[in-house]
């Protein structure tokens, strides 16, 4: 094992005073976005892609630039938002998706740590050193870890150091053993089966620090049980969680979530599922308390992505707000 994995990255320079503002310790919330100036579908990397010929699935660029810009107009009116830099050259397709980039390790002490990610899909590897670059000029602690990793997508962070970690698909669960050893992580490792929702935000959201919706048909009664004894479930069926209803981002008290709806026609099959992920989610957030605000990223499904991929949080400052009395 390379020593350069398991260490912190500073280049050398000196700690940070403890009391150093960073965006994770920011009283607000913040997230990690990156313009689609790198984004491309060239490389069909995922289940979704691979059914899409290439003039299928070829983004309009300035399409994918007018739904990017409207999220992160939302997205800043309310948060502090960074924009990840576009390396000269980089031919980084996916960096746009930046909840693939790392997890901020938002429940130690400091709120200074990041594990950048160690990619399994072989056109992202070359993110890993634009992640940590990043980070290291924000002044964290960078860690790229020494196993299979896919950032935050993967591992949804519930409270205090209690985690949800998915494995088989993107990310190995030596991944968790070594983030437990070494950050005194709690992390529930679950499988993930399904090569459509091969990432962990498929089919799990944390919507509040009790409740969290899974699609429970696919897990194992095992992973159900460990679940649920750090959290409150909310079912969700295998229908919508293709539809992406896990797929969402909490800001305050709106959930954000893609939807493409007003582009599918009336009495489809296609349109059919959608809306009933649209209701199931609607049914969720009026029974906590929330507001939902879609977001039409059709361009960005051509990637085989969701909303939840393209924001990664900095901080979740958005779960210490009381949305009932």
């Amino acid at each position: 094992m390379s020593q350069s994995l398991t260490r912190p990255h500073t280049n050398g320079a000196a700690p940070l005073p403890a009391d150093r503002l960073n965006p994770t310790r920011l009283a607000r919330p913040s997230f990690l976005l990156n313009p689609p100036f790198s984004y491309s579908t060239a490389v069909a990397n995922n289940a979704w892609m691979e059914e899409l010929s290439d003039d299928q699935r070829r983004p309009d660029v300035r399409r994918s630039m007018i739904q990017f810009m409207e999220l992160y107009r939302f997205l800043a009116a309310d948060a502090l938002v960074f924009l990840l830099p576009t390396p000269r050259n980089g031919h980084l397709q996916d960096l746009v998706f930046t909840a693939n980039l790392g997890a901020v390790m938002e429940h130690l002490p400091g709120k200074n740590t990041v594990v950048i990610s160690n990619y399994t899909s072989p056109p992202r590897r070359g993110e890993t050193r634009v992640g940590r670059a990043f980070f290291q000029s924000l002044g964290y602690d960078t860690f790229v870890s020494p196993h299979k990793f896919e950032g935050e997508a993967d591992l949804k962070h519930l409270y205090d150091n209690v985690y949800i970690g998915g494995t088989g698909m993107r990310s190995e669960a030596a991944t968790y053993e070594w983030m437990e050893e070494t950050f005194g992580a709690r992390i529930i490792k679950v499988g993930i089966r399904d090569p459509y929702l091969y990432h962990l935000d498929c089919s799990i959201f944390p919507i509040t620090r009790q409740d969290t919706l899974v699609c429970t048909s696919l897990f194992e009664k095992g992973e159900i049980a460990q679940i649920e004894e750090v959290t409150n479930i909310i079912d969700v069926s295998l229908d919508v969680a293709y539809n992406g209803i896990c797929n969402s981002v909490r800001l305050g008290n709106c959930l954000l979530n893609a939807s493409n709806i007003h582009e599918l026609k009336s009495g489809t099959e296609d349109y059919a599922f959608e809306l009933a992920k649209n209701r199931r989610l609607e049914d969720v957030a009026t029974n906590l308390a929330f507001e939902v605000c879609y977001f039409n990223l059709s361009e960005f499904m051509k990637g085989g992505a969701l909303l939840s991929c393209m924001a990664m949080h900095l901080n979740r400052q958005s779960y210490t707000i009381a949305l009932t009395s």
